[in-house]
């Protein structure tokens, strides 16, 4: 493992790992105080609180981040716009802060860029169509301060899309789920499948004249969970030119944790926390029920048996990777960290990936993702017909 994993580092300083999906400015939100640089200062050693810091992510070979900016569902209208807007902003307070380590991406150009540097491209990507209320000019507004992907909805329904984990509504995406999908590809906004019904998935990749991303979604044949991939999408994603970025979240990659975590949620719930809460008080029951009741462990042998189905049935043009760090309390053995990512390729390495298909899934397919929703929008900025939509979810759905 000594060779697999010096060879796995070799290759991520050539090809560094884009992540899909990591939650540190929601878990700086729950800390107390709120956003404290200065207490929390992720240029050292912030173990005992996040899965993030600077040292960690060098360490584990990471050369692009999507950061989210995630705010909770319970959160709702203008106070869902605005709570987004703060993470937003801690954001570009954490780029401007470490310029050394940092660097602000809105283009594949800009990812390039930051490699040649030896700086790790922060992009963000929004979590939860709820966050622009049902507005399309929130939705602008949201691109032009830099977010690049909205994923369509969280655990719970919005108006116009059906959550993977809600009771179906809309059977996919309504006339204006549509016009959501239509703007952001003229945006240049990537379209997030992540936390989508397999409808919605479905629904959108029709709709979509961009490819579209899983940032954070594993094998729904390996995992049956309503969170991952059916097999019918993950074939559908060559045609569509997309990704879909395998995650490390247990519940998601190893069917034993499916129950053990319903049981932990609903342990939660009777102690009155919100089983997403990361804040100390939570984490302490957590952990007391972990104690009495211990969890099932995925490893990284798991993980690697996701992308091992998921290169067979979408490509291995079509994967990436999106660990969900700071956004789960829980994460497989060896995946404890944004440092474990080397050991992840190391074991790809051993079951015969080659260093190609390695570059792919790291660093190749995201930013050739990225480039082609550009190459849509310009396309579409281009035609006069498409200007800014101003429709309301009033107007189309009535």
């Amino acid at each position: 493992m000594t060779d697999a994993l010096a060879a796995a580092r070799e290759l991520l300083a050539a090809h560094p790992v884009v992540d899909g999906h990591n939650d540190l400015p929601w878990a700086l939100r729950e800390q107390t105080p709120r956003y404290d640089l200065d207490r929390y200062d992720i240029a050292g050693d912030q173990s005992e609180r996040f899965h993030t810091d600077l040292p960690r992510l060098r360490a584990g070979g990471v050369g692009a981040q999507f950061w989210s900016v995630y705010v909770r569902t319970d959160l709702s209208g203008d106070q869902a716009v605005s709570a987004t807007l703060e993470q937003m902003d801690v954001v570009r307070q954490m780029v401007d802060r470490y310029p050394a380590h940092l660097r602000r991406a809105l283009t594949a150009d800009d990812m390039e860029a930051a490699r040649a540097e030896g700086r790790i491209a922060s992009l963000m990507g929004a979590e939860g169509g709820h966050s622009i209320n049902c507005s399309l000019a929130t939705l602008r507004a949201f691109h032009a301060l830099g977010v690049r992907y909205m994923t369509l909805t969280h655990n719970d329904n919005v108006p116009w899309a059906d959550s993977a984990t809600d009771e179906p509504r809309a059977k996919g995406l309504t006339r204006f789920g549509e016009e959501v999908v239509r703007e952001m590809n003229r945006l240049g906004m990537l379209v997030d499948l992540s936390h989508v019904s397999a409808d919605t998935m479905r629904h959108a990749i029709r709709v979509s004249e961009a490819p579209v991303i899983f940032s954070h979604s594993s094998a729904r044949a390996v995992c049956d969970h309503p969170r991952n991939v059916p097999d019918d999408v993950l074939a559908s994603l060559p045609a569509n030119g997309g990704i879909a970025m395998v995650t490390f979240v247990p519940k998601f990659v190893l069917p034993a944790a499916i129950e053990w975590t319903v049981a932990a949620d609903e342990h939660l719930h009777a102690h009155g926390f919100d089983p997403l809460d990361t804040g100390e008080a939570a984490t302490a029951v957590r952990r007391a029920y972990e104690e009495a009741n211990p969890r099932p462990v995925a490893t990284v042998a798991t993980v690697a048996d996701h992308l091992d189905h998921m290169r067979e049935v979408a490509g291995v043009d079509h994967i990436g990777i999106g660990g969900d760090y700071d956004g789960t309390p829980f994460l497989p053995a060896g995946l404890d960290d944004v440092s474990g990512y080397p050991r992840l390729i190391a074991e790809l390495l051993g079951r015969g990936w080659s260093r190609a298909d390695l570059a792919k899934l790291t660093w190749q397919n995201a930013v050739r993702t990225v480039r082609a929703a550009e190459d849509v929008a310009r396309s579409i900025q281009a035609d006069p017909r498409r200007g800014p939509s101003n429709a309301t979810i009033e107007q189309l759905d009535g």
